[in-house]
């Protein structure tokens, strides 16, 4: 019998866990509880559970509560896994457009990326997961960052490493008319035995460029959808109508909210309309249990894009790119976390806190389909 989807299987990461671990010390905690994912939570230590369990804690958040007053602040056992320290933050720095970020929302931080600058020095950030779009004040928003092997990846920018010592400042964030104190941690990022994260350090000034891929979706990708109308030819690869609805016989890529497959896209052939913004689909790779045909699924709009423009890397992919994975038929979207040799490549897969090794072939430059266009952020350094 084929597979089936499942969740990636890689090996486990080593001991996230890092000095610190004391009971008193601030860290940020992740959740895996759906609609969560990828959100960070300021909280303190309390204690470790027990000798038996060296890897859970009893943590104490610093803005979640049990009741609806705000006096009895939540508190819960997390794995080591789900622990970081805080997250540092460059002082007064200029967000731009394509940039992965931090913003804070609803008393934690959540991953997305800033799609529009405004007037009023405020941005537009869209969030992958919720597949929603929310106005932000540069005061809310922080560079995305990964803790990675007990290093933040990307490092901060060079003037903000000149101090070991851990500072302290207070940022006054907006949330619902209160105020709140963050505490901000910036720490040495020092690895010389890391050619390419030395070498970042020396081009930390220079500035992040972000690459527009501009998705034309005016008369031209019309008559082509018109000129095969009735032929009975499948639809090449994001060939679309400017309102965004499929065309029967497109090759498209769906995603599902399934637990396990958060950021994963599979290819897929419409087949039918369903109805106002859903679409029957047949997966090109995955089928059904008793391997009769593909599997059929049916989705909405928000969990289908057309297959993503080719992006020719000739030479070889760069620590730090955020890259697709083809993993158990689908692209799971990861970033670069050492290049190896013969071509291949170490990825580290946020949603799942694992590291798997890549030929080059398999891999492909991340990007996101963002309002009828498909945007591609540039290497982070």
């Amino acid at each position: 019998m084929p597979p089936k989807r499942k969740p990636t299987t890689a090996p486990a990461t080593e001991d996230p866990a890092f000095p610190g671990l004391e009971p008193g010390s601030q860290v940020e905690i992740s959740s895996n509880d759906p609609g969560f994912r990828g959100s960070w939570y300021i909280g303190t230590i309390i204690k470790r559970v027990s000798k038996r369990n060296p890897n859970k804690f009893l943590v104490e958040y610093t803005h979640l509560f049990q009741d609806e007053a705000g006096t009895k602040p939540l508190k819960e056992t997390i794995n080591a896994a789900d622990l970081r320290p805080l997250a540092p933050r460059e002082r007064a720095r200029k967000f731009k457009f394509g940039e992965e970020v931090d913003a804070y929302h609803h008393d934690g931080w959540w991953e997305g990326m800033i799609t529009k600058e405004l007037e009023n020095g405020k941005f537009h950030v869209y969030f992958k997961r919720s597949k929603e779009q929310l106005e932000f004040g540069e005061d809310q928003l922080r560079l995305h960052r990964e803790w990675i092997n007990g290093s933040w990846k990307p490092p901060l920018e060079e003037d903000e490493q000149v101090e070991e010592k851990v500072s302290e400042e207070k940022e006054v964030k907006p949330n619902n008319g209160k105020t709140e104190e963050m505490i901000s941690n910036s720490t040495i990022i020092e690895n010389n035995s890391d050619k390419e994260v030395i070498e970042g350090k020396l081009e930390s000034d220079k500035a992040v460029t972000q690459e527009k891929l501009e998705w034309d979706n005016a008369a031209t990708e019309e008559k082509l959808e018109s000129d095969k109308a009735g032929s009975g030819e499948k639809l090449e690869c994001g060939e679309i109508t400017t309102e965004e609805k499929f065309s029967e016989g497109a090759h498209v890529e769906v995603t599902s909210d399934e637990d396990g497959f958060e950021g994963a896209w599979f290819a897929a052939t419409i087949v039918k309309a369903m109805g106002k913004d859903r679409y029957l689909i047949q997966y090109e790779s995955l089928r059904t249990e008793d391997d009769t045909d593909f599997l059929k699924e049916e989705f909405d709009t928000l969990h289908i894009r057309p297959c993503p423009p080719e992006i020719v890397v000739a030479d070889r992919f760069k620590k730090l790119d955020e890259v697709d994975a083809f993993y158990n038929d689908g692209w799971w979207v990861g970033l670069v976390s050492k290049v190896l040799s013969d071509s291949k490549y170490e990825v580290f897969f946020r949603t799942t806190n694992e590291k798997m090794k890549f030929k080059h072939s398999e891999l492909r430059l991340h990007q996101d389909w963002i309002d009828g266009k498909w945007v591609a952020a540039s290497q982070a350094l």
